[in-house]
Order: structure tokens, then sequence, then C-alpha cells
């Protein structure tokens, strides 16, 4: 399966919402194609290089889906475009057309089915709740309730302000009870900090 990739300072999943302002000709030619054949493109973290100008020299080998969900002209002139976070993927191989667009030859990977929340998610779920009052949050549309554990990874892996290596550490796990694990960890770590 051949994908459009756009490298970000920011790692999306599944699920996720987020927003995007377009001007670059290579990526307002890329969200034309895909909102024509009504298809996505692949978010994928930034290892080395930059959003703008030159494609990035180093990315993510994992990646997101993203789906356009709406778009609007914005008053600077620019587009705007809401994605929501799809299918997980392995990035094969990648080539950097003329344009500095980045294509690749991607692998969906497998999700586990949804799962319902356990008692033992009560904590995690409710940072998530508290989490849905910060206005950033709620502008995205996300947090609050959720009832299954990978909407629960996945949305706190997302919303957490966690380093793009840690958060790709996190897209990259197929299991959810270790998602959740990992980011119990990674929470438990960083109120240890907070109180030391």
């Amino acid at each position: 399966m051949k994908l459009p990739l756009f490298p970000l300072n920011t790692v999306l999943f599944p699920g996720c919402t987020l927003d995007l302002q377009i001007f670059e000709a290579r990526y307002l030619d890329m969200i034309g194609r895909c909102m024509k054949q009504g298809e996505g493109f692949g978010v994928v973290g930034i290892l080395e290089g930059q959003e703008v100008g030159e494609a990035a020299s180093q990315f993510a080998a994992i990646g997101c889906e993203a789906q356009i969900r709406d778009w609007e002209q914005r008053p600077n002139g620019l587009l705007g475009i809401r994605v929501e976070g799809g299918r997980r993927f392995r990035v094969r191989t990648a080539q950097v057309l003329k344009d500095q667009l980045t294509v690749a030859e991607v692998e969906w990977l497998e999700d586990e089915p949804e799962r319902p929340l356990r008692a033992e998610h009560a904590d995690l779920a409710a940072l998530l709740n508290a989490l849905a009052e910060h206005p950033m949050v709620q502008g995205l549309g996300m947090g609050g309730v959720v009832t299954g554990q990978q909407a629960l990874a996945n949305q706190l892996a997302y919303l957490l302000p966690f380093p793009v290596p840690e958060k790709l550490h996190l897209l990259g796990l197929g299991s959810v009870d270790e998602r959740l694990g990992v980011l119990q960890g990674m929470l438990d770590q960083l109120q240890g900090d907070s109180t030391a």
C-alpha cells in the first residue's frame, strides 16, 4: 500500500483528533488528492529535520493514518484541516518525490479488538476525564468519558506532554495492556519526580 506521508513534530494515535494548517504546495496538492479520492495520508514523527521546507531527513518507521474529517479556509488565507487517527502502520520503504513529498510503501499493523475498562483503569480514566476540561482538549472534542481500553490508552498517550520518542514507543506497542502499563509507569515516574 502506497501512502503519502506528512512528517510532523507530533505523534498521532488512532481515534485522536489533530488540527493542521496547510500552506506548502506539496501538502496542498496531497490534501486535494486525498479529498478527491476519499483516502487518508500518513502522519509520522520527525526524528531529524524540520516540518517545513525540504523533506525531513529522518522520521519514525511507525505512524498513524490520518483521515480528513473537516476543512476550512482560515482567516489568514491558509487551509485548515481536522484529521482523525485511523490505522497504525509500519513504513517499509520511502522515497522523496521531486516536489519534496515523501511517499511510502506501508504495512498496516493489527490492533486488538476494543475491550471494556476494568477497575484497575480507574485512575487513568479519571486523569483523561480531568484533561477534558483543558481548553485545547475541549477544542479537539477529546477527553472525557471513554468506555474502552484502546481509546483510553490512545487518548492519554496523545494528550499527555511526553517527548516524541516516548510517544512513538507507545504507538509501536501492539498490546493495549502493555500500552496502559507503560503509560502508568511513565505517570508514576512523573509523579515521583514532582514529589522529590
